[in-house]
């Protein structure tokens, strides 16, 4: 069974690769994890530079305890391998993952994972490089059972929104919005078939964009969404909504506190040969210890 690192995407903060001064912010943010962009954000014309720039910020800044990331163009573009090959050559040992953009089917991902494998060898790279993908296309949803167990350096799936309710041709006014009309949540399915094939794969499920970043009420309403999903975190696409997700994603004290008491108490009983225990009028089984366990775990990875 593959180990994979454990790491905090409460807040992923998308940051564009061609600008030093929001990089810069972005390194002295309280986001857990910052994606530098080679993709949308960055102009054909600009992405050789861009690249240049996230080399220097990956090796020149401290980024203390957060996860760097590289978001590259899709495999289907002109630039994808100079994306990696340059990154890796250039910033490979202070680089923790790639970001594969509108995966489709799992090839995409398995030509990552073989270059990335070829430059780790060929810098004697000892710590290896994680991936990242996006499903962001209906094709890639299709197959993501597939997409999800193509790479034992896959770390998460990330619901990409925008290029999503493109390619499914929703009637959307705002990126990571609600359609109106609909009487439900549009992103129920696909939220719930990345949480599940994710999760089935020993993924984190990441939650996409929310294009409207002065809305903080419905930012944070979507965030809630994507946790009652078993969501890990949610994209920051501007700083403003780093806090809303950190607090969303994060157990309260109290609820860590109620959770490890619980557990204690469980695991008291089952030394005395019981199954199950009643504290303070809640029954605690083998079942529901699973669901206090993820608690335990998420504070632990957290330092609560």
């Amino acid at each position: 069974m593959t180990v994979r690192p454990q790491r905090l995407r409460r807040s992923q903060l998308s940051v564009p690769g061609v600008s030093e001064k929001m990089i810069l912010k972005a390194s002295q943010s309280a986001a857990d994890h910052v994606f530098l962009d080679l993709e949308d954000a960055v102009a054909p014309s600009a992405k050789a530079g861009a690249r240049k720039t996230i080399v220097g910020a990956l090796n020149g800044l401290d980024w203390g305890h957060k996860t760097r990331c590289v978001r590259i163009n899709d495999v289907t573009t002109p630039w994808c391998f100079e994306d990696i090959i340059e990154v890796v050559e250039g910033a490979g040992r202070n680089l923790d993952t790639i970001m594969l953009t509108k995966a489709t089917r799992a090839a995409d991902v398995q030509f990552v994972d073989l270059l990335l494998g070829q430059l780790e060898a060929k810098l004697g790279l000892e710590r290896p490089i994680g991936i990242e993908v996006l499903i962001e296309e209906t094709k890639g949803l299709q197959n993501a059972e597939a997409i999800a167990s193509s790479s034992p350096r896959l770390e998460a799936l990330i619901l990409g929104m925008g290029d999503y309710s493109a390619s499914q041709q929703m009637n959307l006014r705002t990126i990571g919005a609600n359609g109106e009309g609909y009487p439900g949540d549009v992103f129920h399915y696909p939220r719930f078939r990345v949480a599940m094939v994710a999760r089935a794969a020993g993924l984190d499920p990441v939650d996409g964009p929310f294009a409207n970043f002065r809305n903080e009420e419905a930012y944070e309403r979507e965030c809630r969404r994507a946790l009652t999903l078993g969501f890990v975190g949610k994209w920051a696409i501007h700083p403003a909504q780093i806090a809303p997700a950190l607090a969303v994603f994060s157990p309260t004290r109290e609820d860590v506190a109620r959770a490890r008491n619980l557990a204690g108490a469980y695991a008291k009983a089952v030394a005395e040969g019981i199954g199950s225990v009643n504290v303070d009028g809640v029954m605690v089984d083998a079942a529901s210890i699973r669901i206090i366990s993820n608690t335990i775990r998420k504070a632990d990875l957290i330092g609560m």
